[in-house]
């Protein structure tokens, strides 16, 4: 069988960060079908990384469709959980029709939306401005608006960071099960190792772990975090 071709490669590059050298000599390639998760401390680089995942899928060849979840989480604080949500799908539909439907939500666009903010807890909060919201619950409005944009790809940076354990744990399974291929930045590493396929562990602005899950161990996960 031929072998797959990734979606995206790092073939040794340097990524920059405002206009600054943040990470060097990346190597890294992307396949459809895989969980990874970045793991690595506050200002490793993971962020970073995540948007230069972003930059080259949207520029590929045969761009996938991609859902993004940011760490600042992108919402217009103004507008509604139910319009915030309903923005993954903006580029599906013409100016006119977002337009009228941002005037007066139209029914069957509530109708299409709200399976989502069941599935990450907002049931009955669709028509609140996302400003009253508290930081977890307009967490799981960015959430919301990944999951119905759908598609190939997902990249989230610390999308659960906000929430407990226990919803946390049932928001990654929800994108794990609509996203074909999953990237999360993560803080929790019991999180990580539960939900991934494959960790890139960052320290010091480089790669230093890159392995199937089942080959991580301890001691690499406890590397990625001490002092430098």
């Amino acid at each position: 069988m031929p072998q797959q071709s990734p979606l995206v490669r790092f073939n040794g590059e340097t990524i920059h960060w405002q206009q600054t050298p943040a990470l060097h000599d990346i190597r890294l390639d992307l396949f459809a079908g895989e969980r990874v998760v970045l793991l690595g401390r506050s200002g490793a680089g993971k962020s970073t990384l995540l948007g230069a995942l972003r930059r080259k899928l949207e520029t590929a060849r045969t761009a996938p469709r991609l859902a993004l979840v940011p760490q600042d989480h992108g919402l217009v604080p103004q507008l509604s959980v139910h319009l915030n949500t309903y923005m993954g799908r903006l580029d599906d539909h013409g100016a006119a029709y977002n337009l009228a439907n941002l005037v007066h939500p139209f029914r069957r666009e509530r109708a299409a939306v709200a399976p989502w903010l069941a599935t990450v807890g907002l049931n009955g909060l669709d028509r609140r401005a996302v400003e009253t919201l508290s930081g977890g619950q307009r967490q799981r409005t960015a959430l919301a608006r990944a999951l119905f944009r759908g598609g190939d790809v997902v990249l989230a940076d610390e999308p659960v960071s906000a929430v407990d354990a226990t919803q946390g744990a049932a928001l990654l399974d929800a994108l794990n099960a609509r996203f074909q291929t999953v990237v999360l930045a993560l803080h929790d590493t019991d999180a990580a190792l539960r939900i991934a396929t494959r960790i890139v562990g960052l320290r010091a602005g480089r790669i230093t772990v890159d392995a199937p899950v089942a080959a991580v161990t301890a001691e690499d996960i406890a590397a990625l975090y001490q002092g430098t």
